[in-house]
């Protein structure tokens, strides 16, 4: 029995990392990307109006990340993400004023909130315990069922921690999903908490050595090549459309379908998936970032909630963003830049600049859309799915994206072993 062909649906890092998760199987690996290039929400491209090159969208990942650490070293990138040796976070309140810097201690106990230099200004020790309210796992609730959505402390720390996390408006946002988040970074302490960017670029870290990596492990990439319709008799996909192009799968052949959750509905229309999304609006501005600039930057009470200082520009984001969508891109820019304007003393003028509105950028990390999140497993037996709205237990995020891609090549393998445990049955009973 040969040991078949994997076809990976999907060039997004969810399919990425399927793929690369099955180099040294001795499977061959097919990854089909309707567009003409890789990685999804997650590149790199050159914009004009700037005339430099900038991310799809800001991502900020975590010490905490191992699963995307673990790829980037697979890859041969890790050093491409850069950050302080210790946790550190920047914040500044354009309302009052004031400008701190978070400093979690690196071990488990939580002794940063004694000191009044490494905790949020204005808050007690006492605060911060009202979070433990998350940690016992019950049923999914919203995070306002659970903890108080006001006060100092939510206002300049909870509220951008989770708006960032889940991309939803915390107070309603799901709070397994907060929990998740609190367990994976504050809850194991500062060394878990360490700010991660990817001060290149998300293409040159994490999808062009990616796409190296597959190509020199024999793998395939086959872009612009749209599938149109899963061919699926009883407990099985038997071919995959492709319109002009016709595959057909043998019994030791797998699938994994690592596209939008709107796209895998299409294809299995029975499939429970996310329907309710939420946007995210980066605004990119060609300048040197002052150098009183840190490389990430809170912001509270402000238009957007982050920026990032990257070579030439900065950049800023704004999670659940629905409400800025249809805001006309100059008036939202002027906007933006204004607060940054203050922040940095960088001037009135708006500099070259470009807007960039994703309205669909995540599910909705509301409870009843994260009940709705599929397993991987499906029930034919060679279709698998990945992509961060499957049921990773974590928000949509660069590290989600990975577990599951992680989770789908898990399953391919297991299923090749048991398909060769059974056919070596067959033969002794024969």
């Amino acid at each position: 029995m040969g040991c078949g062909t994997v076809h990976i649906v999907g060039a997004g890092l969810a399919g990425l990392a399927a793929a690369i998760g099955l180099v040294g199987t001795g499977r061959e690996l097919v990854v089909h990307e309707l567009a003409r290039h890789a990685g999804g929400r997650c590149r790199s491209y050159f914009e004009p109006a700037l005339g430099l090159t900038i991310d799809n969208g800001n991502h900020l990942l975590l010490s905490a990340n191992h699963a995307a650490l673990a790829f980037l070293k697979t890859i041969g990138s890790e050093e491409k993400l850069v950050g302080p040796e210790e946790a550190e976070f920047a914040f500044a309140d354009l309302a009052s004023g004031d400008r701190w810097v978070l400093h979690p201690n690196k071990g488990r106990l939580p002794w940063w909130i004694l000191s009044k230099a490494r905790r949020v200004p204005g808050t007690r020790p006492v605060d911060y315990l009202s979070l433990m309210r998350l940690l016992p796992e019950r049923r999914d609730r919203t995070l306002g069922d659970v903890i108080e959505c006001e006060g100092m402390l939510y206002e300049r720390l909870w509220r951008p921690l989770f708006l960032a996390a889940l991309n939803t408006e915390p107070s309603e946002a799901s709070a397994l999903l907060a929990r998740a988040v609190l367990r994976e970074t504050l809850a194991r302490g500062g060394s878990a908490c360490r700010p991660l960017v990817a001060q290149g670029g998300l293409g040159p870290a994490f999808i062009a050595p990616a796409l190296d990596y597959l190509e020199r492990n024999g793998g395939k990439l086959r872009f612009d090549h749209q599938l149109r319709r899963l061919e699926l008799v009883g407990e099985k996909v038997r071919a995959l459309d492709f319109g002009e192009d016709l595959v057909t799968l043998t019994d030791a052949d797998s699938v994994i379908l690592a596209v939008p959750a709107s796209v895998a509905s299409l294809f299995l229309p029975d499939l429970p998936v996310p329907t309710k999304f939420r946007a995210i609006v980066n605004a990119h501005f060609k300048l040197d970032p002052p150098k009183s600039v840190p490389s990430v930057l809170g912001l509270v009470n402000g238009t957007a909630e982050w920026l990032f200082a990257f070579p030439g520009r900065l950049s800023a984001t704004i999670s659940a963003a629905d409400r800025w969508i249809e805001v006309p891109r100059e008036v939202l820019a002027t906007k933006i830049w204004a607060d940054i304007a203050r922040l940095t003393g960088a001037g009135d003028e708006l500099p070259p600049w470009q807007i960039v509105k994703e309205r669909r950028a995540t599910f909705a990390a509301l409870p009843h859309e994260n009940a709705k999140r599929p397993p991987p497993q499906t029930r034919w037996r060679n279709l698998f799915l990945a992509g961060d709205w499957t049921a990773t237990g974590l928000p949509a995020t660069i590290e989600g994206a990975i577990r599951s891609g992680n989770s789908a090549a898990r399953l391919v393998k297991t299923a090749a072993q048991a398909r060769s445990l059974n056919g070596s049955g067959r033969g002794m009973r024969s």
